[in-house]
């Protein structure tokens, strides 16, 4: 579970957050230690340099600011960034240009394929100086939209199952008898028709209906239990793919000029396991989650956030959009980005499923 930093005892003061706001805009834009002068001279404030450093030194006893002994400035603890997601930050919604743009390209790609995923990844990325990261829809069930064969050489074949959620599965299959494309066509066109937006237990039925004894129905029913098989891998599992797009972004941030550092946080999100149980806690919230630095269950993710919303269908098929960075983050820009994206992605599956 997410765990929380200490929080101020009580509501700071206008004066206060608007010191606090300052300081954490200014980190993040320069990612250097903030002093009072440079807030001061850059923010109408309305206030001297000492009435500053003595807000500064308050922050920091509540737990909001840190002093790094190599510098006279403050910069934000996990803490600080929690108080001004929920307490300050002014979410910056995208401008309408860039939502047409957006809907536009979403328009030219495949529906729920994975330039679709791709696409969202993408997207997050540019706008946000982050790694974007889209999961597709996973489904309690997933449905087969449409399957091809294509042969290898006499005796292999290449299955190609398309999911309606989106997901694409490649499967080499062992011929018993050398079989040429015509009959690996006709077989896909029979399995096509049985089987299109069936479930796995919904297709097991429909083979176990086929009569036995002819070479092109055992041909048919071997082709299609090893399609049931793979979708209830596919059922199974708890998070297959995870897209992504960014992580240049996320590299050049000085926080990660180790490159050690970066090494572990990719490890955390190979973790399935970790990986799975954060998209169904966003997914079960049905809103859009901010996880920062120390806030996430894995210490590999102790200096990154996650700005993670989620999409698709509840009881139907799930999926997350959202934003890796540095805690250093531009957070009502992310959230603004990644609600409008997970926003469209609804709209999208909304269709799907009409």
């Amino acid at each position: 579970m997410a765990r929380r930093e200490r929080r101020p005892s009580g509501p700071l003061d206008l004066r206060t957050q608007a010191i606090l706001r300052a300081v954490i805009e200014e980190y993040v834009s320069s990612a250097q230690p903030v002093g009072s002068t440079a807030l001061v001279e850059r923010y109408l404030l309305g206030v001297s340099s000492a009435t500053v450093r003595n807000v500064l030194a308050e922050l920091e006893l509540a737990g909001l600011l840190t002093h790094p002994h190599t510098s006279a400035g403050r910069v934000p603890t996990d803490a600080g960034y929690r108080y001004y997601v929920e307490s300050i930050g002014e979410l910056v919604a995208l401008p309408q240009v860039e939502q047409l743009m957006i809907r536009h390209q979403f328009g030219q790609v495949e529906f729920a394929s994975e330039h679709w995923f791709r696409l969202a990844a993408t997207t997050l990325a540019s706008l946000t100086r982050a790694a974007g990261l889209a999961t597709p829809a996973k489904p309690r069930a997933a449905h087969i939209r449409h399957l091809d064969l294509v042969s290898m050489n006499e005796r292999l074949a290449s299955l190609i199952l398309v999911l309606r959620e989106g997901s694409l599965r490649q499967i080499l299959i062992t011929l018993d008898e050398p079989t040429d494309q015509r009959t690996l066509e006709s077989t896909a066109n029979r399995l096509n028709a049985l089987l299109e937006g069936r479930t796995a237990t919904e297709a097991a039925r429909a083979l176990a209906k086929l009569p036995a004894g002819e070479g092109s129905t055992d041909l048919t029913r071997r082709v299609g239990e090893r399609i049931v098989r793979t979708l209830r891998e596919f059922d199974a599992a708890t998070i297959e793919d995870v897209f992504s797009d960014g992580l240049l972004n996320v590299m050049s941030a000085p926080e990660f000029a180790q490159s050690e550092k970066l090494r572990r946080v990719f490890a955390a999100l190979e973790n399935r396991v970790y990986l799975g149980g954060l998209i169904h806690d966003v997914a079960t919230s049905g809103a859009v989650r901010v996880f920062i630095g120390r806030e996430n269950a894995s210490e590999e993710m102790a200096e990154v956030s996650l700005v993670l919303a989620p999409y698709g269908k509840p009881g139907a098929a799930v999926g997350v959009v959202g934003v890796l960075g540095p805690t250093r983050m531009a957070y009502p820009q992310a959230i603004g980005t990644v609600r409008f994206v997970s926003g469209l992605m609804n709209e999208l599956v909304d269709h799907l499923y009409a």
